[in-house]
C-alpha cells in the first residue's frame, strides 16, 4: 500500500523555487533581486554548484555566498522540490515516487537498482501520454501537458534526496543512469528534454554522463536525428513488431511514421557504432509477436544497425488485451537473436508489486491511493 506523504510544495509557497533552473535562468533570478549584471554569471555558477552538486535545501548552507545575498535569496526564493504524494519500495528494491507538481498534476518516477551498486532512474517527460500503445496502461490516460525542464530535473533531485546521494560523487553512486522511459513521449517535448539533459549531464552538478542517459521513443521519426545532434544521448526505440501491419495495431504512431521512415531516421542518428548502439525494446506478447518467425524477421529488420534488443516480458494490468509470452518461448526468442550476434537480455520484471513495472505507471497508483483513503 502506498505511503501517503504530506510535504509542502512550491505551489503552497509564494516564493518560486530555483531547483531545476538553467544557469541562464538562475542569472535572471539573481537580476530580479538586484545582483548587478557583471556579477550574475559568477553568482549563478555558485548557486548551480550548491543546488546540483550539494543538493542544498537551505540558502544558509551556501557558505561561499555573502550573508546579505543569502538573505535576499531566502526572502525571494526557495529550494523546494515538488511534493512527493506517495513513496513505495518494492520487495526487489525498486522505488517509486508519485510526484505532485505545482498545478496539481501528477507524474511517477521509478528507480530500478541493479545487482551491482548502480541503478537507473526512469523519468517522465509528460503528464499522461498522447500515444495509445495497446499494451501499455499508461497509454490509456489522456495527455494533460508537457513537463518543463525544471520538472524533469526535479524528479532526479527527489530521487537523489531519497537515495542520500549528495554531494555528487563518482564513487559508490547508486543512481548511475537516466532513462526517459516514464510517462509520455519524450520527442513530443524535445526542447524541455534537451534542456533537462543539459542540466543533468553538467559536470559541475548532477554529472551523469550523456552516455548514461537514454531517451526512448515510440518512433517520432523526424525528431530522432535532432535528438542525437542536440543531446548526444543514447537512443532507444519502442519497437515491439517487425511488420507495419502488426505495429499499426500495437503502436498506432506507426501509421504516421512507418517502419521504413523510422529506420531511415535511426540510421541518421549521429555517432552510431559498436560503442553507441541503439536499444530496441520489444515487449513479449503471447501468440502475437513471439514466434520464431518474428525473431527471424527482427534480425532481418536490424541488419547493419549497431543494436541491442531488450526483451520485455509483458506486465499485465486490469483489462489488458494481452498475456505475457511463456518463459520458454521468450528464451527461445532470445536464443535466436543471440545466435545472430545481437545482445538480447530478457529484462527481469521489477517493481510489479508496487505497479512500477514497464507500462504500469500512474493509473493503478491513483486507484491504490483512492482505495487507501477509503480503507482509512
Amino acid at each position: 500500500m502506498p505511503v501517503l506523504l504530506d510535504h509542502r510544495s512550491a505551489a503552497q509557497n509564494a516564493r518560486p523555487t530555483l531547483v531545476g533552473l538553467t544557469r541562464a535562468e538562475l542569472a535572471v533570478r539573481l537580476g530580479e533581486i538586484g545582483v548587478e549584471p557583471a556579477r550574475q554569471a559568477m553568482r549563478a555558477d555558485q548557486l548551480w554548484r550548491w543546488i546540483y552538486h550539494h543538493g542544498a535545501r537551505d540558502f544558509s548552507a551556501m557558505t561561499n555566498v555573502a550573508k546579505e545575498l543569502r538573505g535576499a535569496l531566502a526572502d525571494a526564493f526557495v529550494l523546494d522540490r515538488p511534493t512527493v504524494s506517495a513513496r513505495q519500495v518494492s520487495t526487489d528494491g525498486t522505488r517509486k515516487w508519485l510526484i505532485r507538481l505545482a498545478d496539481g498534476a501528477e507524474v511517477e518516477t521509478v528507480f530500478i537498482p541493479d545487482v551491482a551498486r548502480s541503478g537507473a532512474l526512469c523519468v517522465s517527460s509528460q503528464v499522461g501520454c498522447t500515444l495509445t500503445c495497446t499494451f501499455c496502461h499508461t497509454g490509456t490516460q489522456r495527455l494533460v501537458r508537457n513537463l518543463t525542464a525544471a520538472e524533469i530535473v526535479a524528479q532526479v533531485m527527489i530521487a537523489r534526496d531519497d537515495l542520500g546521494e549528495w554531494p555528487t560523487s563518482n564513487d559508490d553512486r547508486l543512481l548511475t543512469n537516466i532513462v526517459f522511459m516514464g510517462m509520455g513521449e519524450p520527442l513530443y517535448n524535445l526542447d524541455n528534454v534537451v534542456a533537462a539533459i543539459d542540466i543533468i549531464a553538467d559536470g559541475d552538478g548532477i554529472s551523469i554522463s550523456r552516455r548514461r542517459i537514454t531517451v526512448s521513443t515510440a518512433g517520432v521519426a523526424p525528431k530522432i536525428p535532432e535528438l542525437g545532434a542536440r543531446t548526444g544521448a543514447m537512443l532507444a526505440i519502442s519497437l515491439h513488431a517487425t511488420s507495419d501491419e502488426l505495429r499499426d495495431q500495437l503502436v498506432p504512431l506507426n501509421k504516421k511514421y512507418d517502419l521504413e521512415s523510422l529506420f531511415a531516421a535511426i540510421r541518421a542518428y549521429p555517432s552510431l557504432g559498436n560503442a553507441k548502439r541503439v536499444t530496441f525494446e520489444y515487449v513479449m506478447l503471447k501468440g502475437v509477436n513471439d514466434a520464431q518467425a518474428d525473431a527471424k524477421a527482427l534480425v532481418r529488420l536490424l541488419k547493419n544497425i549497431p543494436a541491442k534488443i531488450n526483451l520485455i516480458p509483458f506486465n499485465p494490468w486490469p483489462g489488458a488485451p494481452y498475456e505475457c509470452s511463456d518463459w520458454d518461448v521468450i528464451e527461445a526468442f532470445a536464443a535466436h537473436l543471440n545466435r545472430a550476434g545481437y545482445a538480447s537480455p530478457i529484462r527481469t520484471p521489477r517493481g510489479r508489486d508496487i505497479l512500477a513495472a514497464c507500462g504500469q505507471l500512474k493509473s493503478e497508483t491513483i486507484k491504490a491511493r483512492a482505495s487507501a483513503r477509503v480503507d482509512a
